[in-house]
């Protein structure tokens, strides 16, 4: 009996084992398939999902479906419908009809892969509405530029460029190994916008003319030192004469003079310089801005914003801010060291912020001595005529729109009703008329109305205070918006004396060692100091310059034109699916 027992527990163990071995092979040659097989499931559910959402035909032979398409992609749609009715053999002919509705259409703007990262920076602040006008492309260039203007420096600028460039060279076994690191996704995801930002970096430090905190003498100095070599090495501190040159006469060709390296005066001399550049991009910046809406208002057919409130804004801007940027440019050229006529020499130019706040509060300046505080013949008179219609354009912003709105009303409510022509709703009937006044047609070009542009459904309190808010906003955000521009000078002069500081502190004592040690020393602090500049005034510096130009554009170019009321264009995309099936399956 136990051999017996013996013997059907080893037929029961080599069954046992066969059975384990078949499984095995089963769900072996069933993994090598079974990423496909998702993949089948995940878009068949899509499909099915998508097809219920059809509306049945009364004769329920066919199925109805409204969605947005890309007008330009008509053609291409209609093939495919054309292809697929081949390829599945079925005799009923799909027929793709274009449709007026009142809805808001969705948003959709093409980008390939360099102009998808800066798309992405808008879509951020939020998506625009439908034809509403798109600062993406703009952003190409002001973007990178802002940033530069703060992160000027020429090898710090090549260190991220050449990071950027290797990202663009590498992207394709780059994408390819597809990673959950959310930062290097980041990184790789604007590599563009690294690259650009890097090479405007680099123009913008050959304009500082700094590079790690140091000068190149490329053309060779224009400013004429008189003395010699011993008093030059025993004095630590000598002045130069502005007013004397060398022998060629002309300033330096490209950029800062590379003896402001060692001078003491330098940040004196910086901080006026970029002070200046400063407030004049943003105030063109802002102008750009305002003219940008103005495409906005002519596309959607909006002449009481035109009239209302675009007019109103340039003078404002322009008579105050832009005036101010004027008197910067007279003041470079008016005014200089070796000017024969003392009211014209250096020390008689007068300050651009005290004239401007002295034009502001109409306070009368008195000359003194044979220095005038005021740049031309009729300056003050023309101060007092641009600050008085400033101030006119702020209760012509205020009252103009909310006030023809009132009145068009009225005239509105006193007109009889127009009968109505026909039964499809031609351009002449009062409900078409009603529909267009309120925005929102989506016609079948692909030149819909804007919607949301239209004031029929608001109350007119509220007009009221919309109005008020959007002035007082404007108002105080020109004056604001215009100083915010001065972080391109503080962080501009920040990064520099950072890289000033740590080439003192940290690679000058490596430097200095003359002995047989001294290259081991330098080695290691080289090392140290290596890893502080891509550490800290790289990554650090360069993140902060980034959030900075990000906030001027957000907040004080794209409040001039931009709403991003708006939703994205989100098409059926199997690509998409997959990726968000994947992701839930692998959480």
């Amino acid at each position: 009996m136990a051999m017996g027992v013996m013997t059907r527990i080893e037929d029961l163990n080599t069954v046992l084992g066969q059975t384990q071995d078949h499984r095995h092979r089963v769900l072996v040659a069933a993994a090598k398939n079974l990423k496909n097989w998702f993949v089948k499931v995940r878009k068949i559910k899509a499909i099915y999902h998508t097809l219920n959402l059809f509306n049945l035909d009364v004769t329920q032979k066919c199925l109805i479906a409204e969605c947005w398409v890309p007008l330009l992609d008509i053609e291409t749609i209609q093939i495919a419908l054309r292809r697929g009715t081949e390829r599945s053999g079925s005799s009923v002919p799909p027929i793709l009809n274009r449709m007026e509705t009142f809805e808001d259409p969705p948003t959709y703007n093409r980008t390939n892969k360099f102009t998808s990262a800066f798309q992405a920076l808008i879509n951020a602040y939020g998506v625009a509405s439908y034809r509403e006008m798109n600062p993406a492309p703009y952003t190409i260039i002001t973007f990178p530029f802002l940033f530069a203007v703060m992160f000027g420096d020429l090898g710090h600028g090549a260190i991220m460029a050449l990071f950027g460039l290797w990202m663009v060279l590498k992207e394709k076994p780059l994408a390819a190994k597809k990673t959950d690191n959310e930062i290097w996704n980041i990184f790789f995801g604007g590599r563009y916008i690294i690259f650009l930002m890097g090479v405007f970096s680099m123009y913008t430090g050959f304009v500082y003319n700094d590079i790690f905190s140091k000068s190149l003498n490329v053309f060779g100095s224009s400013w004429s030192i008189n003395y010699n070599t011993s008093t030059v090495m025993s004095n630590k501190a000598l002045q130069l004469n502005p007013g004397t040159k060398d022998y060629s006469g002309t300033p330096y060709p490209i950029g800062l003079d590379p003896v402001w390296q060692v001078a003491e005066n330098k940040i004196i001399f910086l901080n006026a310089y970029k002070m200046k550049i400063s407030i004049i991009f943003g105030v063109i910046h802002m102008l750009f801005g305002v003219f940008v809406g103005l495409f906005n208002h002519r596309y959607f057919k909006n002449k009481l914003a035109i009239y209302c409130e675009f007019i109103p804004q340039v003078i404002f801007l322009v008579f105050l801010f832009f005036y101010m940027t004027l008197m910067m440019f007279m003041k470079w050229t008016k005014y200089s060291a070796d000017s024969e006529d003392i009211r014209f020499s250096a020390g008689c130019a007068p300050s651009i912020l005290i004239t401007f706040i002295n034009m502001v509060l109409f306070k009368s300046v008195e000359q003194e001595g044979e220095c005038s505080p005021f740049m031309f013949a009729g300056q003050q008179g023309l101060q007092k005529f641009l600050v008085i219609i400033a101030l006119l354009c702020v209760p012509w912003m205020l009252l103009a729109k909310p006030i023809m709105i009132m009145r068009s009303r009225k005239e509105a409510a006193h007109q009889p009703m127009v009968p109505y022509s026909n039964e499809n709703g031609d351009a002449e009937t009062g409900l078409n008329q009603q529909n267009a006044t309120q925005g929102g047609a989506v016609q079948q070009g692909g030149a819909g109305g804007g919607a949301g542009h239209g004031h029929d459904n608001e109350e007119m309190s509220e007009i009221f205070i919309h109005q008020g808010i959007h002035t007082i906003e404007y108002v105080l955000g020109s004056v604001s918006h215009t100083a915010s521009y001065l972080r391109l000078w503080a962080l501009s002069l920040a990064h520099a004396q950072l890289a000033e500081v740590l080439w003192n502190m940290v690679l000058k004592n490596g430097l200095t060692q003359a002995d047989w040690y001294g290259g081991i020393l330098l080695w290691a602090i080289f090392s140290f100091w290596a890893v502080l500049t891509v550490g800290i005034l790289v990554l650090m510096e360069g993140l902060s310059a980034f959030l900075h130009t990000l906030r001027l554009h957000w907040v004080e170019f794209q409040s001039k034109f931009y709403s991003g009321l708006g939703y994205a264009f989100q098409p059926f995309s199997f690509e998409v699916i997959l990726e968000t099936g994947s992701s839930s399956t692998e959480e």
